[in-house]
């Protein structure tokens, strides 16, 4: 049993041959010592030292082949529980070490008698109650005394492990080879909760996460999920993993490190010739945080090892991401692992007890802390930046900044000289006595244009009533301690044709709505949603951005024709528009940017940048010549040249960062202060994102400066992540909605506290931005939720979704809070708004009118 020494990350303590596989076993490891089978009947205690030169301590009593061991929690005195077919015996280690030196026999405490083959054994925290899983059932015994009590049978198949939760004992899970977990009332011996059918393959480990109240189950073919377990005990799933393609890509950011050829960690096998690709079954959970020197690793949470037939894996699960792989290789006595037992040595290490799948031996295994350091730091710095970036500038602009490009305003024209044709005579004369002369029709303009009513007039009256009732519902100061929004106070139906609404935002002062359709109109409602919505007409294929300017006096419509148009409030024509001569594709997003100085928008693969100026004075002879002016003074292209998908900008305070995503699912970040790009983070998603959105804050509450740097990207079948700009890395995942095939939006709230987005299960979520787990799920639409929109002002949420159903959601403590969705369909749309949250709004026609 000397120590030998592997290449990798494993420091091989001892080795023990058995008489025969032990792999289908469960075998104990606990900080101070590890139970193995010894010659079928007996059980062999090792003392977990260095140089223990003590002989091991041997225990007989059963009768039968031992099947499942246990040590208790207890560190000063340790239990260990065992079980063969005729007994479950519980064993004193202190006690049993005693009556050896007194000469006598070690013996044990039988409390159970002729249970069938035990395939698995737990403890409950305090140890008084031992869970034997038999078959399809699961025994409770009593670990004072013989007394069996309970019996917990309702799986449809054996039942391969159990776990009594830590933090209340009188609740039990239960895993089956039916595919499922239930979970268990100790004391009544009903059940509380029973999960569907999760994987094709059975379900083989089960642990508990103390720290946030949720737990782990894995099965045969290496997915994970994980779940809450509230006090109602209605479990919700917070994330589901798949070991193989977190594999796969840790291996390609590793690649990105370093050539395959260079590296010595042993994961390349896909580059080998003739490997061969296996399963990684969830053989072992442990959910511990690793004892590792670097900083910016310690500070993230929700830690979890988990033990697979080729090696070990550290999991993040609040950002679903593999951090480190440890695999069998080197000097090993075992290659390929049957099953592990994970424990904290009393030194603060941490000690695997490993069983051989095909051959007879066990060891006991040290992480070799060094080398885990190492490889912990190297890929910290594979996710880090040259130079930490910030939304907030911290220099001034450069010389040669694109950002200090100015519009050349034109001069007066130059009068003519005098010359051969310089006419001295009287100038030409007007037909009509009248300064200004009105068009009489029969110019060729364009015929929707033409026949267009001005649905924009608002009388004084009414204008003057609508704003004093608007500034008294506008709070003063953006409750930032309030609850997230989720009581429904308003709902909201319109006839209409059908069409889709594709985006929809609030603006600055959160006064009006701005929606864009798919029928290629835009509609702008005020922010308590009454009366008639004010039509803007100029598009021909659908509308596909929309966004309001930082000083609320106009804003913009992107469609697929593709064309822009800057509108304001007060006419129904564009004050300017950029037609698809400027153009070679859509645009895929557009927004104001730098204060308004900027249009900044995304084409085909180029991110571009445009001055412009406008003037919505009309001449009226001269009345369908554009006045406003733009000049494009910045053209970026993306690093592989792929099509952006999506781009996000803060407007509301000077930032030179700009994101933009590709269709090749990376995310590209650019500093417009130097005109280039700084960072991009691959493989942001598993496919290609289609929405960015940041943290940009309101003007009515103010956040840290370090929130800012917080922005959110979502992809379909891979849910919504939160991301750092300072490390370029995902700091959280959220996944509990359904996106699968629709382009689902989310947002930030303006205290930054909350996350909302839609989903395809006819909901909205809103997500604390601190966990991963969905606060409310709003059930008021029976369509996709497409769109999510806080309130900049008070906590309301506006949303719009397939079959234009909206409404709104305020929070339990107060009027005011809410949500907008929007949704696409083919029927009747409606409007929905909960106090705070405001659904689905229709398309409508120039004389629709609200029901």
């Amino acid at each position: 049993m000397a120590d030998v020494t592997s290449e990798q990350y494993f420091i091989e303590r001892f080795s023990v041959t058995c008489s025969k596989p032990v792999s289908h076993l469960q075998l104990a490891c606990c900080p101070s010592h590890c139970a193995i089978p010894w010659k079928d009947k007996n059980i062999r205690i090792y003392e977990n030292k260095i140089n223990n030169l003590e002989p091991p301590l041997e225990l007989t009593g059963h009768h039968g082949d031992v099947s499942a061991m246990v040590f208790g929690t207890e560190r000063d005195q340790p239990i260990l529980c065992s079980a063969s077919e005729d007994y479950v015996i519980v064993w004193d280690i202190n006690r049993c070490y005693r009556q050896i030196k007194e000469g006598g026999i070690a013996s044990g405490r039988v409390v159970g008698t002729l249970l069938g083959r035990v395939v698995y054994l737990s403890l409950c925290p305090m140890s008084a109650k031992v869970a034997a899983c038999s078959g399809s059932r699961v025994v409770l015994l009593n670990a004072e005394r013989e007394e069996v009590l309970g019996v917990l049978k309702a799986h449809l198949g054996p039942v391969t492990a159990s776990e009594f939760c830590p933090w209340d004992v009188n609740l039990l899970i239960s895993i089956s080879e039916d595919r499922t977990f239930k979970i268990w009332d100790v004391k009544k011996g009903g059940i509380l909760f029973e999960s569907a059918v999760l994987s094709a393959y059975p379900l083989l480990s089960l642990s508990f996460m103390k720290q946030n109240g949720q737990f782990i189950t894995g099965s045969g073919d290496g997915q994970l999920w994980c779940y809450t377990l509230p006090v109602d005990h209605k479990c919700r799933l917070v994330t589901k993993l798949d070991l193989s393609k977190l594999e796969q890509k840790h291996e390609r950011n590793l690649r990105m490190i370093s050539p395959p050829q260079s590296r010595t960690d042993g994961t390349a096998r896909c580059d080998e010739r003739g490997a061969v690709e296996t399963a990684k079954p969830v053989l072992r959970i442990w959910p511990q945080t690793p004892k590792i020197n670097h900083a910016s690793l310690q500070q993230r949470g929700s830690y979890v090892w988990i033990g697979s037939s080729d090696g070990l894996c550290l999991l993040d699960l609040d950002t679903s991401e593999l951090l480190s792989f440890l695999p069998l290789k080197g000097d090993l006595s075992i290659s390929i692992a049957g099953s592990w037992v994970i424990s904290e040595g009393l030194d603060g290490s941490m000690r695997c007890l490993v069983s051989s799948l095909f051959e007879t031996s066990v060891v006991l295994l040290v992480v070799n802390g060094v080398r885990l350091d190492e490889l912990c730091l190297r890929m910290a710095k594979s996710f880090s930046v040259e130079e930490q970036l910030s939304v907030m500038p911290s220099s001034p602009l450069m010389t040669t900044s694109p950002l200090k490009a100015e519009l050349a305003k034109k001069g007066p024209k130059p009068q003519r000289k005098g010359g051969v044709n310089y006419q001295t005579s009287v100038k030409d004369q007007a037909l009509v006595f009248h300064t200004q002369v009105k068009s009489s029709g029969y110019n060729t303009a364009p015929h929707r244009t033409m026949f267009r009513p001005k649905t924009n007039i608002k009388k004084k009256s009414s204008s003057i009533t609508k704003t004093s009732t608007t500034m008294n519902d506008l709070l003063s100061e953006y409750p930032s301690h309030s609850e997230a929004p989720s009581v429904s106070f308003a709902h909201l139906m319109v006839s209409t044709s059908p069409t889709t609404m594709n985006a929809l935002q609030y603006s600055g002062d959160g006064k009006q709505i701005v929606c864009g359709l798919g029928d290629g109109s835009v509609l702008l409602y005020n922010s308590s949603l009454t009366g008639n919505p004010d039509v803007y007409t100029g598009h021909s294929k659908a509308v596909n951005t929309v966004c309001w300017s930082h000083s609320k006096r106009w804003f913009l419509s992107t469609s697929e024709d593709p064309t822009l148009c800057i509108w304001t409030t007060s006419a129904s024509e564009p004050v300017l528009t950029m037609r698809e001569d400027q153009f070679a594709k859509p645009i895929r997003s557009a927004q104001f940017y730098y204060l308004d100085k900027f249009l900044l928008l995304a084409s085909g693969s180029n991110l571009m940048l445009y001055l412009y100026h406008l003037d919505n004075t009309k001449d009226d002879i001269k009345r369908y010549k554009q006045r406003s002016k733009f000049k494009l003074t910045g053209k970026f292209s993306m690093k592989s040249g792929t099509d952006i998908t999506s781009i996000s900008a803060v407007n509301d305070f000077y930032s030179y960062i700009v994101l933009a995503a590709g269709a090749d699912r990376t995310i590209q970040v650019f500093d417009m202060n130097r005109g280039s790009l700084v960072t991009q983070i691959p493989d942001a998603h598993c496919r290609a994102v289609h929405h960015l959105a940041q943290n940009q804050g309101s003007s009515f509450c103010t956040q840290a400066v370090q929130a800012y740097n917080l922005f959110l990207s979502s992809a379909l079948t891979d849910g919504l992540k939160l991301w750092d700009l300072r490390t370029a890395r995902c700091v959280r995942r959220y996944e509990s909605h359904v996106n699968r095939c629709l382009h689902c939006t989310a947002a930030f709230s303006p205290c930054g506290r909350f996350i909302a987005t839609g989903s395809e299960d006819h909901s909205a979520y809103i997500y604390d931005t601190r966990s991963s787990i969905f606060l409310h799920k709003l059930q008021r639409h029976s369509e996709t939720v497409l769109n999510v929109a806080f309130n900049p002002a008070k906590p309301e949420l506006n949303e719009s979704a397939e079959k234009a159903s909206a409404g709104g959601f305020h929070a339990t403590n107060q009027s005011l809070s809410g949500e907008i969705t929007v949704k696409h369909s083919t029927g009747l749309y409606t409007l929905h708004s909960f106090q705070c949250v405001l659904t689905s709004v229709p398309a409508l026609q120039h004389n629709s009118t609200h029901r």
